[in-house]
């Protein structure tokens, strides 16, 4: 007889697995085989809760944008001004928490995977919407829209950036350096607005 409230234990313990797994192969050629050992479950086990690989893969990443959200929103409360919001941000994306090495090489799998899968493309697109959508809330108050949608991009651009650098490095990520740039191209970007007032 199964123990009740097992499931989301040993769902979370699947996700955990394949992060895992996908970090230490650096790709998706991961099996479902594979994953359920690392999660101390039978693959049968995986196969019920997940069905096919693509399936626990796509849980997997949401699992990822959930805890990205979950982040920003706690590091947003915390923040008076837009300023605040716009630093609060990007250090989210650069914490103990998410710069880790099993999940930055997740977050590189999955950009690959989303050039075959329609799936984790839409992932990907909210992963995209939500980051752009949080620093426009903080640039429209210091930027002319046109200017805060480009330095939005630029931002977004060099977060992705830093997390595909970090991917082809060994040894520990340094996420101190990677926040420092961006908030330089921030600064850079605000201060050149305030010198053509």
């Amino acid at each position: 007889m199964p123990k009740i409230g097992m499931e989301p234990l040993r769902r979370k313990a699947l996700i955990d697995a394949t992060i895992s797994a996908i970090g230490e192969r650096g790709s998706l050629d991961v099996t479902m085989s594979e994953i359920a050992g690392r999660a101390g479950v039978s693959s049968a086990l995986a196969h019920h809760y997940f069905g096919a690989k693509d399936e626990l893969l796509q849980a997997t990443m949401r699992h990822l944008l959930s805890e990205l959200g979950a982040d920003a929103r706690a590091a947003l409360r915390s923040a008076a001004t837009a300023h605040q919001r716009l630093l609060a941000l990007i250090a989210v994306n650069f914490s103990d928490k998410q710069f880790q090495p099993e999940t930055i090489a997740a977050w590189l799998a999955f950009y690959v995977e989303a050039q075959r899968s329609p799936a984790m493309r839409r992932l990907l697109r909210v992963y995209a919407r939500r980051l752009h959508s949080n620093l426009m809330s903080g640039l429209v108050r210091l930027l002319p829209r046109a200017e805060a949608e480009r330095v939005a991009e630029g931002i977004a651009a060099l977060i992705d950036g830093f997390y595909i650098r970090r991917a082809l490095k060994d040894g520990a990520p340094n996420a101190a350096s990677a926040v420092a740039v961006i908030e330089d191209y921030l600064e850079t970007k605000l201060l050149h607005r305030d010198a053509d007032r």
